[in-house]
């Protein structure tokens, strides 16, 4: 007589830094793993507006999850995207590429999808100012930020070229200030001496923010030093300022003291806020629970929702004590929503404990040699921050080979500021169409096909 027993089963869902984590955590647990996400990578998010600036390659950020994790026996990883959740009948509805369906049935649920870019009810937005959550997002920044120098060197108006020569970014968390940085060396050290007829050194970056500091979530100390940087960079920064529209052509931002002020810019980066997608709120209907003003689910200490605990949310996604939207609490909550279940198979239930963040800091990359970090009451910025930030993410990155790539790539980069990732493609030619109508002001062709921001370059 056949005595098989079927492994618990166990649903993942999203290959990020939260469901890597916990697929690691199971690893040797008589468990039947199946890691859901719509992408074949693993991604290295900290990076990506690395990527978008020429400094890292894409292979160097993002890393195939089969490749990952090719030693977990017990994991299955399928390439789909999670639609819906029978909370009663515990199966996970998603969709593959191809327009078919899935049902996997779970007897625990791990959902470490993260969260999305928000436009704070402007979703129009989008369309002319790209955020960067995605490798194809980080591909498309690229192809933007290198066009517009090319764009600038062909056009004959100065008003045109001055257009295509001013960057914009909203939003002055660490990303912005990353991406500031990092086009204001592009500018003033990578492409120089490459144009005829322009000076690349002479483009205008701008940083909007809507609070009274750059990077305020390191303090008043770390965020006046970053300040200070980026003045000698070039970056002008614009505190106190409400992104009110964008279009095509540039921006036009509401003042703290009520006027309000156009911009024109040719390139527009959203880099301001996040908020959860929406299978977030697709689970949180079918479990009862309940989300926070940005979406993300409240869990319980164990990070299990309210009355279902074979459901646990890790990462961004989840609300629990004002935590970070940080990698490192994506990693340690997903590797503590793994052991849980590791722990109740072997009847360890009763000596678990809640979830706690051990926090190992912040840091933000402004420009080459240039870092501020930020650990407890620890401080570090300048060169000793730079030389931390480096440490750090060396240690997080996926894999050798992309350590030592990273590492190579670094020092080009310090070296001799040159960037060897700068190679994009041209859009199409329908984009080209609605470029020269926007600058001549005649309207283009309407049965021309619209560009979408998020494809990949």
């Amino acid at each position: 007589m056949d005595d098989h027993v079927t492994p618990r089963r166990v649903v993942i869902i999203g290959g990020g830094f939260a469901g890597l984590f916990a697929v690691r955590a199971l690893r040797k647990a008589p468990v039947a793993v199946t890691l859901v996400d719509r992408c074949a990578h693993h991604l290295f998010q900290p990076l990506l507006y690395q990527c978008a600036s020429g400094i890292l390659s894409s292979g160097q950020i993002a890393q195939p999850l089969r490749a990952v994790l090719r030693r977990h026996e017990n994991l299955q990883c399928l390439l789909a995207t999670a639609t819906d959740v029978d909370v009663a009948g515990r199966v996970v509805h998603a969709v593959r590429p191809d327009g078919s369906s899935l049902a996997l049935p779970y007897d625990d649920l791990i959902v470490g999808i993260g969260m999305k870019q928000s436009y704070f009810g402007h979703d129009e937005f989008a369309e002319h100012a790209p955020g960067m959550k995605t490798l194809d997002d980080a591909l498309d920044l690229r192809r933007r930020i290198y066009r517009a120098f090319e764009m600038a060197e062909s056009a004959d108006d100065p008003q045109e070229r001055a257009a295509w020569l001013t960057f914009a970014l909203v939003g002055a968390g660490p990303t912005g200030v990353e991406l500031a940085g990092q086009i204001r060396e592009i500018a003033g050290l990578t492409l120089d001496r490459e144009f005829s007829g322009i000076d690349p050194s002479q483009a205008r970056v701008l940083l909007f923010e809507g609070s009274d500091a750059v990077l305020a979530a390191f303090g008043p100390k770390l965020a006046r030093r970053a300040a200070r940087t980026l003045g000698k960079l070039g970056v002008e920064i614009r505190l106190g300022s409400i992104v009110t529209e964008v279009d095509d052509s540039g921006l036009t931002v509401r003042r703290h003291d009520g006027g309000t002020e156009r911009f024109e810019a040719r390139t527009v980066l959203w880099t301001a806020g996040v908020e959860a997608p929406p299978f977030a709120t697709t689970l949180a209907r079918a479990a009862g629970a309940e989300q926070d003003r940005a979406g993300r689910i409240m869990v319980e200490p164990d990070l299990t929702v309210a009355g279902h605990p074979e459901i646990r949310v890790a990462g961004d996604l989840m609300s629990l004590n004002k935590l970070p939207g940080l990698a490192e609490v994506a990693m340690q909550s997903g590797a503590y929503a793994g052991r849980r279940i590791r722990h109740d198979l072997e009847g360890r239930t009763r000596t678990a404990r809640p979830f706690r963040y051990l926090d190992l800091g912040s840091a933000a990359y402004i420009c080459r040699g240039r870092a501020v970090v930020k650990m407890g009451r620890f401080e570090a910025s300048g060169l000793p921050g730079w030389l931390i930030w480096l440490c750090i993410h060396i240690v997080f990155l996926t894999g050798f080979r992309s350590r030592l790539g990273a590492l190579a790539s670094w020092a080009v980069v310090f070296a001799s500021g040159s960037r060897r990732e700068r190679a994009f493609t041209s859009p199409r030619p329908q984009d080209d169409a609605a470029d020269a109508a926007s600058l001549s002001g005649t309207p283009a062709d309407p049965k021309a096909e619209r560009h979408d921001p998020s494809r990949p370059a």
